[in-house]
């Protein structure tokens, strides 16, 4: 008798059926936000999950789930799983690290250049009919070659973004918990330095690192404040890394030059204050939304809940103390 499953959000058909080679698959096509009542109700004879971002898997989630052998996140955060209480139960838990780094960073280059050439506030005055001559000292903005690239949180998804800035002939910096091995900072060019010089030299600050209660508010007022006037933001990381009613009041009195966020605290809701500027460039979680590595994503997942419940490791592990 096949193993039950659940997949607790929509997914490409080719991952299903992959799926159900294996498994007896409970499938969520509808995409319903499920939450922790729902997911308590789907889970109580499943033996594994497959997860995104919205799924939250908490202690009272796993206590209902008494079978649960394994809880697959088809994405590269996982805040939304509560790591200790998995371990704790027994549960392995995986993640799907590497396959979008290269989306990724294509979307923070994407609202970088989108926030230094104020391209969102453009294309709208242009929409709105008010373009109606051409004019030497209009829609200036800032450039990109030649500045001060700021990387915050320097793992693969940001030597990723750094070795995307040596076309721009820029000067990379970084700060990250431990420095990078000499090797991985000359491919990148890139150098370290603690956090406030970080701060204050970035024309482009890039924000990469994971959501955490430690990294909770990372940057805030204090931060900013240090940051130069006509310095960007941009944050495709997580939501909460950012206190945005914070961002919001020093982009609305022009102590920063624009931002480009992916990710917002609360989200799919947001703080509405960021629609009321015009230096902003907002998307909404978008960072690895290319059909190729959703696919590559799906399945490296996929591959994960196979492999933990035939009893092999799973590939991705995030608690292998679990074994």
């Amino acid at each position: 008798m096949k193993q039950k499953i659940l997949v607790a959000r929509e997914v490409f058909p080719e991952a299903l059926e992959r799926l159900r080679q294996h498994f007896e698959v409970e499938d969520n096509q509808a995409d319903a936000i499920l939450g922790v009542a729902g997911l308590k109700a789907r889970l109580a004879d499943k033996a594994g999950v497959l997860t995104a971002a919205t799924d939250p898997m908490t202690a009272e989630v796993i206590a209902a789930a008494p079978s649960l052998k394994a809880v697959c996140n088809f994405a590269v955060g996982y805040n939304n799983i509560d790591l200790a209480a998995c371990t704790r139960a027994g549960v392995m838990a995986t993640n799907t690290p590497g396959v979008l780094d290269d989306t990724t960073a294509d979307l923070a280059w994407a609202l970088l250049m989108a926030s230094a050439r104020r391209l969102p506030a453009a294309e709208r005055w242009l929409r709105n009919g008010e373009w109606k001559s051409w004019q030497f000292i209009q829609w200036l903005g800032s450039d990109v070659h030649h500045a001060t690239l700021g990387i915050l949180g320097m793992g693969r998804i940001g030597q990723t973004v750094a070795r995307r800035a040596l076309g721009f002939d820029m000067k990379v910096i970084y700060h990250n918990r431990s420095r990078l091995p000499a090797d991985k900072e000359a491919a990148c060019r890139a150098s370290f330095v603690d956090k406030e010089t970080l701060l204050r030299e970035s024309d482009f600050l890039v924000l990469l690192l994971p959501y955490s209660p430690e990294s909770h508010h990372t940057i805030g007022a204090p931060e900013l404040a240090l940051m130069k006037p006509a310095a960007h933001l941009i944050n495709v990381a997580r939501g909460g890394i950012v206190d945005d009613e914070a961002l919001i009041s020093a982009l609305r009195q022009h102590r920063l030059a624009g931002a480009g966020l992916d990710v917002f605290e609360g989200e799919p809701k947001f703080n509405p204050g960021f629609l009321e500027l015009d230096n902003v460039a907002l998307t909404p979680h978008i960072g690895s939304s290319s059909r190729a590595t959703r696919m590559a994503m799906a399945m490296t997942a996929a591959d994960n809940l196979i492999a933990a419940l035939s009893g092999r490791r799973p590939p991705n592990l995030l608690n292998p103390e679990v074994l």
